[in-house]
């Protein structure tokens, strides 16, 4: 009975998000509070783009979240609800919506992994808060999300740094090592490009760099010709934080065939895909802390033909993350949405996958932060810093 009244709390927020473009204006106390059954096995929420433009950075989060899940050893056992949020498609970031508002009202769901984008999480949270779940990305890095007017505190959590962060350290290898006088930024129109842009930009100018700002929307493919003849031939670096390989290799391909090749390529966390490495030796990326030396890292890339998909990696920690907090949860036999908050607010997990102790701070933040730098080497990014 308590099953069947949760449910239909929680269906009753979803449907009032779904009414007003995705914000609940009703308490999420009841389906926080709601007591649920934990049994053998548990159903996880997870958000990923399964299709669409940034299908290739989805696959790997869906491997590494059900690696986790399938090599869980711990009671309760896990499932997924997978709902495909297609990151940068035409329905975007309405699909997240979507599948938020399909997890949301399931009474054995505790917590959700997911989703992937800043965007799809500035859309989605006020459905997760108003049916008091947990959610936690494993690649969102816009800094909004938690600091100043977070979207959604003490519900949002993140594994990744945010792009406070990634800005600095991009900007400082910049400067340092690559020595550039002239930079070139061109975002993708959406909440995650713009302002990581916005970030970078700032902080070269301070050191005296000379910025110019382009946008375009890769919603569509688009011809890149006029843009790139707008780039002067002494630019040091071409700086495009996008979150879609397959956009960033048509760029880069152009940029070839216009001659403009020999200009630097400089791609944010969304681009670590060997698509975008394969264009040579002139790219270069920032990407997430990952422990490289790690034994679950080596397992994982056996059973995957030597593939470690390193873009999936954070989401490996935001499941465990997740399923520690569902071990300690249910250790009586049932919990709450709010129990389940509450333990992931905690967590303190001391050798992560990430290669730095995994905890958060009030925000939602990972409290140990670092981008480092990588270099195209023969197709596949090598870490430099």
């Amino acid at each position: 009975m308590r099953k069947c009244i949760f449910a239909l709390v929680v269906a009753a927020l979803a449907f009032a998000a779904a009414g007003s473009g995705g914000a609940s204006t009703q308490s999420p106390k009841a389906a926080s509070s709601a007591l649920v059954s934990c049994g053998k096995t548990m159903t996880v929420g997870f958000l990923y783009p399964k299709t669409g433009p940034a299908a290739s950075l989805g696959k790997p989060q869906f491997d590494w979240t059900d690696y986790y899940v399938k090599t869980k050893k711990t009671k309760p056992k896990l499932k997924l609800q997978v709902e495909d949020t297609q990151l940068g498609g035409p329905q975007s970031p309405a699909q997240a919506v979507t599948g938020a508002q399909a997890v949301t009202p399931s009474s054995n769901i505790l917590g959700v992994v997911g989703p992937a984008g800043s965007q799809e999480v500035v859309a989605t949270a006020p459905v997760f808060k108003g049916g008091g779940l947990v959610f936690l990305s494993g690649s969102a890095t816009r800094t909004s999300l938690t600091v100043g007017s977070p979207v959604a505190r003490g519900y949002f959590y993140r594994t990744v740094p945010p792009d406070a962060q990634q800005s600095t350290d991009v900007v400082n290898y910049m400067t340092a090592k690559l020595k550039v006088s002239r930079v070139y930024i061109i975002d993708e129109q959406n909440a995650y490009s713009t302002g990581l842009a916005d970030d970078v930009g700032a902080k070269l100018k301070a050191k005296g760099v000379n910025v110019t700002r382009e946008s375009v929307n890769n919603q569509t493919q688009p011809d890149y010709s006029s843009l790139i003849a707008k780039i002067p031939g002494n630019t040091s670096v071409v700086y495009i934080p996008w979150q879609l390989p397959p956009r960033a290799q048509a760029f880069g391909r152009q940029m070839k065939q216009a001659g403009k090749g020999s200009i630097k390529l400089f791609g944010s966390d969304g681009l670590f895909d060997p698509l975008f490495a394969g264009l040579g030796s002139n790219v270069y990326d920032s990407f997430f802390p990952i422990d490289l030396k790690s034994k679950t890292l080596k397992a994982f890339a056996k059973k995957h033909g030597g593939n470690q998909e390193l873009f999936g990696a954070p989401s490996y920690a935001a499941a465990q993350v997740l399923g520690r907090a569902l071990d300690k949860a249910c250790k009586n036999g049932t919990a709450t949405r709010a129990e389940v908050r509450g333990i992931v607010k905690k967590t303190n997990i001391r050798k992560s996958l990430l290669g730095i102790p995994l905890s958060f701070d009030k925000n939602g933040d990972v409290k140990r932060r670092k981008f480092p730098i990588y270099h195209s080497v023969k197709g596949k990014f090598v870490r430099v810093t």
